[in-house]
């Protein structure tokens, strides 16, 4: 009762088993049984449970050395279990002796069995009366077994050759006994997988390790179907005595899988073209002007389509020509741009309002009616395949989008439906920018005509402005000032901020520049000029328009300055010995807010700078408006004394300084006033 031999049998497809196993648990001459991953037996057929000495019934569902350990067979219940165990760790088939009884003598051999559905591992267990004749019987039920199951069993020499006939391969593969012998079954292999298939199957015998290995097989049909070939060797001690395996198609499955990887594949191209458009729509929702959206476009051109060259061509305000807009050059395309009838895939695709595709020349030519401008365009450009698509709004054409590239290129389905929602988006963003770019001109033509193109001289004192906007593409603000000499000589200036952008800001600060000025001809007195505009404010702007500003009257003569403060940040007074500060001035409420107007009273001295200024100066995203102020007090006092006495170069100092590290997100506007000091040797 113990393991003489340890023999690596082919696996098993525990999965086919059922119908097997109920034809040998009958008057099967053999004795039979499987037992599962927790060692208990699951099939058992009557030979089988005879040899433990007990009854089918009462085997299931226990162990084979509790069964023998019931049957008052100690010893054998130790030595089976020691083959059963040996069986499972080395994953090698165990044979060994058991004597019943009775007196007879049995060849028990344990193999293990993987089910490829779950993985699990189970030993099946064979007996045979006589050791020789019963394994050899034993190994006809087990080819039999496994040729219900539809597998190609096969067997080599210890060296790897091929010795004895495999009649399925030869059905299979159409080769005769002589062509399947030795190497010859690998002529069978499909050319490309030959040289791994032999790799492997030399490793497998050099190294007496179990051969695993899936390739294609050319069929007698002459088509090429998937097979899946293991072996493992049977040893004779050290030696090898041969090997067998099996050979299973996998064709089906193989078919399922790559069917499989072909959706995942085109599911995750489908959702990285959805995450294209997602950003392309945000791209666009960002471009406020036409070439801003040329530009968002070009880029996702290159990335989304991998065109190389990406333009827009645009009707021009009499809708006669197109212009053609890109981030560089439009080489081969008249820069003016053209008419509907050029030979172009941007004006047949205006014309016709439906995509025009060409994936090579050949197909432009045919397009294009072998127009000579085709060849011009080849000449002078490197484009080999062209894409245009008609940008539509209220169901008229803008334009078309236009993408070229540099080698010939089909476009598929997936791609055009892309590409056409490309358009409608683009279609979106260049309608916004048309809309956009005119209101966005109109508004910055009034601004222009708000402000003064030049201060104007007054004796005694220095005026200076600076504007700057917050961004050229962002809407024109409400930021004005202005300046004008009053009739009794003093000079008047002011700066205000009406919020918001664009030509409903731009007109309320028209408004206000206007009546400010007639009120300041008729009461001079900064609180009375205030004043004055809150009853213009209520009766003409609506409440939503907030408006602050600062408003003086400077007297050249004593420095005696009055000032007024409708909400507006405190004037800067920068002074050469004294040291920057802002006027402690309390500042009253905004324009149209009803309150008693205060009028503040302080004198300039000579060389000393009033500094006006809008918050864009001082506030941004990243600082507050007490930082800024506080910061605006540090920077003046850190200004050289050349740029103190020059009150133009001081306001640039401050914006430069005062913008440094930070992005600009609002406009920045100021004026200053000085009163320079006298030189008295020049006086005389």
């Amino acid at each position: 009762m113990s393991a003489e031999t340890s023999i690596p049998p082919p696996r098993i497809n525990v999965t086919e088993l059922p119908d097997a196993v109920k034809t040998l648990l009958t008057d099967a001459p053999i004795g039979f049984a499987l037992l599962g991953p927790d060692d208990t037996f699951g099939s058992i057929n009557p030979r089988m449970a005879a040899v433990f000495g007990s009854t089918p019934e009462r085997c299931l569902g226990r162990s084979p050395g509790r069964v023998l350990e019931e049957a008052g067979d100690a010893a054998g219940a130790t030595a089976q279990s020691s083959c059963l165990t040996s069986a499972r760790e080395s994953g090698r088939a165990v044979r060994g002796r058991h004597r019943t009884s009775e007196g007879h003598t049995w060849d028990l051999t344990w193999f293990p069995v993987n089910d490829p559905n779950n993985g699990d591992e189970h030993v099946a267990l064979i007996a045979a009366r006589d050791h020789e004749d019963g394994a050899h019987r034993g190994e006809q039920r087990l080819r039999a077994l496994l040729q219900a199951g539809n597998q190609i069993v096969w067997s080599a020499g210890p060296g790897g050759e091929i010795l004895e006939d495999c009649p399925q391969w030869r059905t299979l593969t159409g080769q005769d006994l002589d062509a399947y012998l030795g190497r010859g079954w690998l002529d069978a292999v499909h050319a490309d997988d030959r040289p791994r298939v032999e790799r492997a199957w030399d490793d497998a015998v050099l190294d007496v390790t179990p051969f695993d290995v899936m390739f294609r097989v050319r069929t007698r049909s002459g088509g090429y179907d998937h097979y899946r070939a293991r072996a493992h060797p049977i040893m004779d001690g050290a030696e090898t005595a041969e090997w067998v395996g099996t050979l299973v198609d996998v064709t089906t499955e193989r078919e399922a899988d790559e069917l499989r990887q072909r959706l995942n594949q085109q599911l995750s191209e489908a959702a990285m073209r959805t995450a294209r458009l997602q950003k392309a729509t945000s791209d666009l929702a960002e471009a406020l002007t036409a070439q801003e959206v040329v530009q968002a476009m070009c880029e996702i051109g290159r990335s989304g389509v991998g065109a190389d060259h990406t333009s827009l061509a645009l009707f021009d305000r009499d809708r006669l020509r197109l212009r053609m807009l890109s981030v560089d050059d439009c080489e081969g395309l008249p820069r003016n741009g053209f008419g509907l009838d050029h030979p172009d895939v941007a004006a047949l695709a205006v014309t016709d309002r439906q995509p025009r595709l060409a994936s090579g020349p050949a197909d432009l030519r045919a397009l294009l009616d072998d127009a000579p401008e085709v060849e011009e365009l080849m000449e002078r450009t490197g484009e080999r395949a062209w894409v245009a698509l008609p940008m539509m709004a209220a169901g008229r054409p803008l334009g078309a989008l236009r993408f070229s590239f540099t080698s010939p290129r089909e476009v598929t389905d997936e791609e055009r439906v892309f590409m056409e929602a490309l358009a409608g988006q683009c279609a979106l963003a260049i309608g916004r920018a048309i809309v956009y770019e005119r209101e966005h001109g109109t508004a910055e033509e009034l601004q222009r005509s708000l402000l003064p193109e030049e201060l104007p001289e007054v004796r005694g004192v220095r005026l200076a402005a600076y504007y700057r906007s917050g961004s050229q593409h962002v809407q024109v603000g409400g930021d004005w000032y202005d300046a004008f000499p009053l009739p009794d000589g003093r000079v008047a200036g002011v700066l205000g901020d009406v919020m918001g952008k664009g030509i409903p800001a731009a007109a309320g600060m028209s408004r206000i520049r206007n009546a400010l000025r007639a009120l300041a001809f008729s009461m001079p007195e900064p609180a009375d000029v205030l004043t004055g505009l809150d009853r213009m404010f209520s009766a003409t702007e609506g409440m939503d328009q907030v408006t602050t500003l600062v408003y003086f009257v400077l007297d050249p003569v004593t420095g005696q300055l009055d000032l007024s403060n409708a909400g507006h940040l405190p004037p800067l007074v920068v002074a050469g010995n004294a040291g920057p500060s802002l006027l402690e001035a309390e500042p009253d409420t905004p324009l149209g807010v009803s309150s008693t107007r205060g009028h503040h009273k302080f004198f300039v001295q000579p060389g000393n700078t009033v500094a006006l200024y809008s918050d864009g100066l001082v506030e941004n995203r990243k600082r507050s408006v007490d930082a800024g102020l506080d910061e605006l007090v540090q920077k003046a006092s850190e200004a050289l004394p050349d740029v103190v006495g020059d009150p133009q170069q001081m306001l640039e100092y401050l914006v430069e300084s005062m913008l440094e590290g930070y992005e600009q997100d609002d406009d920045v506007t100021l004026l200053a006033v000085q009163l320079p000091v006298i030189d008295s040797v020049s006086e005389r």
